[in-house]
């Protein structure tokens, strides 16, 4: 059988004992069913003499090979170009677009380096599989190189219209990039959709059926495969004991008391200040729950360098303390700000307890914080999950309460409904989740991607057709030659 080689910007930790994310859920279990390796950024930031230092690890039979970056990649192709350019754009946000041409040419330079360091460790029959938006230049630099595995690719967040993602400065040069994978994954229809829609704008490309294009020599299947999470391994989490937070639950129930919850990292795209926004009209509107609706957000911190962050950190502080102002006596508070990271095991209780869960980013690739929500409730005692319309999950989980994140009015109304929903009705919908993230788990997820990448024909790779060999020549960037290092 082929040997399963994940490329992503970060590895999981391997020799660790419990795994968190659905990459690392969902992946872990296929590299080991067959043997494999996972390839990525080790987190180190080095000088550039040693930029190109790998380390390979094994444990049983799975291989890691890592490598640091210099501080300017870090700084240019990770904070750069991935995160001031693709990110806000495949969010929606053009008006957080910073682009520039030295954040490009250090992606492009990352993306060979990654090409560079792999490309020696490759078996002939070897399936590649690349996630995510820092990497979409590395099967055209595979391809420069000869390689003529077959390699798929999955995009974790939202796939933008085709007028939003034609805004990003050399998006032509992105398209042939990505038409250089076999199998282009994304999480839902919608983003799928998109994505077609923006290639029908370009003739050289033909579409064979809905979901397999020609281009130039190539044949590519795009697909939708919806991520998921190991709902065992949370649900039982969530079912551990917690001195803590046993003695916290008994108090609400004799306060006559309920939680509201909300855990995302601090990122624009999560729609945290409108949570709170909304929360405050609620109070406003349903005076009767003031003393009796407690509002928990958790918001780990996330890419602190970048200023839109810190930005809404700020928000956020002075949000949860006018409210707090305004509503607190001297026993109660309705808001808990929380800017650190909680550990799973800690949610997964937390979510437990908590009659609401606040899921409403304002757009999301899929939002696996919604899926554990339901993961960790009580069959006997569920609660209701409040889930934006914006999320990729919303295509699967529509027993939640459906909201437009952007309306505070809407989002009010729906923590009302959640908070005097009888109990029938709480055990159905949470039934009909339940069943959902069951059956589209984790690990359908990687089988449904690695069966289609298995599945997709093969195509012969002429290394002179590689975009971004073409680029490099183009007049006014410079040469971005082979010489990388």
């Amino acid at each position: 059988m082929e040997r399963l080689v994940v490329v992503s910007n970060r590895t999981a930790d391997l020799g660790g004992k419990t795994l968190s994310g659905g990459l690392a859920v969902g992946i872990v279990d296929a590299l080991k069913s067959s043997g494999g390796m996972w390839m990525g950024w080790n987190g180190d930031i080095v000088d550039k003499s040693r930029s190109m230092d790998a380390r390979v690890e094994t444990y049983d039979n799975v291989a890691s090979l890592t490598m640091p970056l210099t501080k300017e990649e870090h700084n240019n192709y990770y904070l750069g170009f991935a995160n001031k350019v693709l990110w806000p754009t495949f969010h929606y946000r053009l008006d957080l677009m910073d682009y520039r041409t030295e954040f490009a040419r250090s992606y492009a330079r990352v993306n060979g380096k990654f090409a560079d360091i792999l490309h020696p460790h490759l078996r002939d029959d070897d399936l590649v599989w690349v996630h995510d938006y820092h990497l979409i230049p590395l099967a055209s630099e595979l391809r420069a190189k000869g390689c003529n595995h077959k390699i798929g690719f999955f995009l974790h967040i939202p796939f933008p219209p085709s007028d939003i993602f034609s805004a990003i400065p050399r998006h032509q040069w992105l398209r042939e990039c990505l038409l250089q994978f076999d199998l282009i994954g994304f999480q839902t229809q919608n983003d799928a959709d998109n994505f077609c829609r923006y290639l029908k704008g370009n003739s050289d490309v033909k579409f064979l059926s809905p979901d397999r294009i020609r281009w130039h020599d190539r044949t590519i299947k795009i697909g939708h495969f919806p991520i998921g999470i190991d709902v065992d391994q949370f649900a039982a989490m969530a079912q551990e004991t917690d001195e803590e937070i046993q003695l916290e639950r008994k108090r609400r129930s004799l306060l006559k008391r309920f939680q509201v919850i909300s855990a995302d990292r601090l990122d624009y795209s999560k729609g945290l200040p409108q949570r709170m926004k909304a929360f405050r009209k609620f109070l406003d509107t349903s005076p009767e729950y003031r003393g009796h609706a407690e509002y928990l957000q958790v918001a780990s911190p996330s890419r602190e360098d970048v200023t839109a962050y810190s930005d809404i950190r700020g928000e956020l502080e002075q949000l949860s303390g006018a409210v707090n102002g305004k509503h607190a006596d001297i026993n109660w508070a309705p808001i808990q700000y929380i800017n650190q990271s909680i550990s799973r095991e800690r949610l997964a209780l937390l979510f437990r307890c908590s009659l609401i869960g606040l899921i409403t980013p304002l757009r999301d690739g899929m939002n696996l914080v919604a899926k554990e929500y339901i993961a960790a409730q009580d069959d006997e005692d569920p609660g209701i999950l409040i889930l934006s319309r914006f999320a990729g999950a919303a295509e699967e989980l529509g027993d939640a309460l459906i909201v437009n994140p952007y309306d505070v009015n809407e989002v009010a109304q729906a923590i009302k409904k959640a908070a005097t929903m009888p109990m029938d009705e709480r055990k159905a919908r949470h039934r009909n989740l339940f069943s959902q993230i069951s059956t589209n788990n984790a690990d359908l997820w990687q089988r449904r991607y690695v069966a289609a990448l298995r599945s997709v024909e093969p195509n012969v790779q002429r290394a002179q057709l590689s975009s971004h060999a073409k680029w490099r020549k183009e007049p006014g960037l410079g040469t971005m030659s082979n010489s990388r290092h």
